[in-house]
């Protein structure tokens, strides 16, 4: 009895909660573009065909079963090879079908099919994170887990729990968001550097894998500024769950001043990567940079997970000599990905803070070490 009060407690508590339902729907996404509501509508199109098709057969079935059943007197009919009736439920069927072809064909054409783009943006999956690069622009950053679902992913039950009920984008927000202009047509070129990924985000109506060694592309044309959210749609490995993806549709304007910013970053970037750091501000650049894409694997205490990733607390490696470390970063080995996407500022301050934490005793990494590594 004890078991079963426990049981249905723990029931009640999970149908109770608010993220058990979040953001439970009964329909797709419409969207805001053109594609998206094409594929809304087709949806719904086969959607109101199946309800029709269904009432009429239960229909029949119910009004056969009950005005010609054996306690009114009915007897059975005894007839076969009805030529007329084989026509009917052949013809109709194959009417419905062409019906429903036409505009289905028309929209899986208008997905494959884009004359010209306003602008491209490169998508690249790698594990767990998203990288974009705007050609024409010269922009390319990594788009990582938010560090607040981060901190929740670690956190005790209670602590959760608090993080669910405050936070309505738990696990949906991300440390660098994609921008684009309302009403342009983008070109989405998609890839990977390690395994399979997929970039989804349905208000656009974009679903594309992300396979390593092709490029595959796909277009969106939004019509309403806003923020969108997706995920990575192919199982991926251990933080599939983790990679969200987040983008803000704002305005021409809005989106040239953004550029406008995002290039100026790139030249200060450049910029500090010439210059000596102290010891004590790569830690606590490097800490943050650890945390957003090292502490999945290596954990947030840098003790690792036995006998499949490495602890960093301890390691030969960053207590040994920095020129391999630096090669393993930048190039990765094995199950430890490549992080030369990452800036030169970027990788000398958590190697730096690898070295100089967790108890470790390693030598303090300047951005041109890694300049001269790379």
């Amino acid at each position: 009895m004890k078991l079963l009060l426990t049981f249905t407690g723990a029931i009640a508590a999970l149908i109770g909660s608010r993220s058990a339902f979040a953001d439970y729907a009964l329909n797709m996404t419409k969207g805001i573009t053109e594609i998206s509501q094409d594929i809304y509508w087709l949806h719904m199109m086969a959607f109101w065909v199946c309800v029709v098709i269904g009432v009429v057969v239960f229909g029949a079935m119910f009004y056969s079963i009950i005005e010609h059943r054996k306690s009114k007197g009915a007897e059975a009919a005894n007839f076969h090879e009805s030529t007329t009736v084989e026509f009917i439920w052949t013809g109709i069927p194959i009417l419905i079908l062409i019906a429903m072809a036409i505009p289905a064909s028309k929209t899986l054409i208008d997905i494959e099919v884009l004359e010209k783009a306003d602008m491209t943006v490169k998508v690249t999956g790698i594990q767990w994170k998203w990288q974009y690069d705007y050609p024409e622009e010269g922009i390319s950053f990594v788009s990582n887990l938010a560090q607040s679902s981060r901190d929740a992913i670690s956190a005790s039950p209670e602590e959760r729990e608090a993080i669910d009920k405050n936070e309505d984008t738990y696990l949906l927000s991300v440390d660098n968001r994609v921008v684009l202009p309302v009403d342009t047509t983008i070109r989405f070129l998609i890839t990977s550097n390690d395994v399979i990924h997929n970039w989804w985000v349905p208000d656009f109506g974009v679903k594309q894998d992300a396979n390593p060694g092709f490029i595959n592309d796909a277009w969106a044309r939004p019509t309403e500024i806003g923020t969108y959210r997706g995920q990575c749609a192919e199982l991926c490995g251990k933080d599939h769950g983790f990679m969200p993806i987040v983008v803000d549709v704002v305005s021409k304007a809005d989106y040239a001043a953004w550029v406008e910013s995002k290039q100026a970053e790139k030249i200060a970037e450049a910029a500090s990567a010439t210059q000596e750091w102290t010891e004590a501000e790569l830690v606590a650049r490097g800490e943050e940079v650890y945390n957003a894409n090292c502490s999945g694997c290596h954990q947030k205490d840098g003790s690792g997970i036995t006998g499949v990733f490495p602890a960093m607390k301890g390691s030969e490696v960053t207590n040994g000599p920095a020129e391999y470390q630096l090669d393993l970063v930048i190039n990765g080995l094995g199950g430890m990905p490549a992080f030369k996407m990452l800036s030169d500022t970027d990788i000398a301050s958590v190697i730096t803070y690898e070295r100089r934490s967790f108890g470790n005793n390693g030598s303090v990494v300047q951005p041109s070490d890694v300049t001269s590594a790379r």
